[in-house]
């Protein structure tokens, strides 16, 4: 986690964002499906956004559709107080702007070497003068996230989960990147290298001024490495505040629900906790409910809730949530 600067100018803004997907549902049928759905947030430069939900809430959709590896079905994205809108500004942006993807068994190329692997971007952007620049630089990207250099003419499938996800991080760090989208890094690692990959993610963030959208399932791991969280469910933020204020004071139902479900390793504590259980399943989004998307799961939902989607409105100071009963919730 960062530490945070409240004076921080904002460095990715996005606004009103929405992708959606034609999915076919009969002859000569197409429905949209509303992966995200109106969504609008800032990170400051150098902070951290946690961005959670439960799988199939649009997390990752997010992430991608910023970095324009799904072209938007609407909204704007804004980096460094410039819009990004033709093949010149993606080109550009995905410069500064990489990820890091949650598979680190199929996001690597099995035919190439380690030292390939985090080359290529240089290879694509053109960043280096020499092949002896490139080898330089190549050594220095394994030094920072602790391969050796032995380990650059070995290929993806020699190295442990926790190794191809390190060789991920270096290829995403290789273009001098200020930003980088981090999709669900560890949910595929052991508990044990969970740690040390969010600890390495840390001391970076510091040595290199980086700034994150971390998107995980686990709250845990959020917490420890967030400034801030946001909270979706089918498509729609739901919540967004300060890491601690969202652990100590969630407002919206869906946040009481998904914090309850936390593990505590205090036995006194855990057993004083009431676990809030939802009932029902998680919708469909090809058949999202009308009005707020969450009101067929919430226990304190009424009438209205079914007949407009709630306003996404400040609570108190940076504390955002979008809720018609938030009152009568908390």
């Amino acid at each position: 986690m960062s530490q945070q600067n409240t004076e921080a100018k904002n460095l990715v803004e996005i606004k009103h964002l929405k992708e959606y997907f034609n999915v076919n549902v009969g002859f000569f049928k197409s429905r949209p499906l509303k992966a995200v759905d109106d969504v609008s947030f800032t990170i400051k430069k150098g902070e951290t956004l946690g961005l959670v939900g439960e799988s199939g809430c649009g997390k990752t959709t997010v992430g991608r559709t910023i970095l324009n590896l799904y072209k938007p079905t609407d909204g704007e994205i804004w980096y460094d107080g410039k819009l990004i809108k033709t093949n010149a500004d993606i080109k550009e942006f995905r410069k500064k702007a990489t990820m890091v993807f949650q598979d680190p068994y199929s996001s690597l190329n099995p035919r190439m070497t380690v030292s390939d692997i985090i080359g290529e971007p240089l290879d694509v952007h053109n960043l280096y003068k020499s092949k002896e620049e490139r080898r330089e630089r190549i050594l220095e990207l394994m030094n920072y996230v602790g391969l050796n250099s032995e380990h650059a003419s070995r290929y993806a499938h020699e190295f442990s989960g926790g190794q191809r996800q390190r060789i991920g991080i270096a290829r995403s760090l290789a273009v001098n990147p200020e930003f980088i989208v981090c999709d669900e890094p560890v949910s595929a690692l052991d508990v044990s290298i969970q740690a040390q990959v969010i600890n390495m993610f840390d001391e970076l963030q510091d040595k290199l001024g980086l700034t994150y959208l971390f998107i995980a399932h686990d709250l845990l791991v959020v917490r420890h490495i967030s400034d801030r969280i946001a909270v979706m469910y089918l498509g729609k933020m739901v919540e967004l505040a300060d890491a601690n204020e969202i652990y100590s004071n969630p407002l919206h139902p869906y946040s009481k629900s998904l914090l309850s479900a936390v593990p505590v390793p205090d036995p006194k504590v855990a057993r004083a906790n009431k676990r809030i259980v939802l009932s029902g399943d998680i919708p469909s989004p090809l058949n999202a409910p009308s009005g707020c998307p969450f009101r067929t799961r919430c226990p304190h939902a009424k009438e209205d809730c079914a007949l407009s989607m709630p306003e996404f409105k400040e609570i108190s100071k940076g504390h955002f949530v979008a809720c018609h009963h938030v009152e009568d919730v908390n």
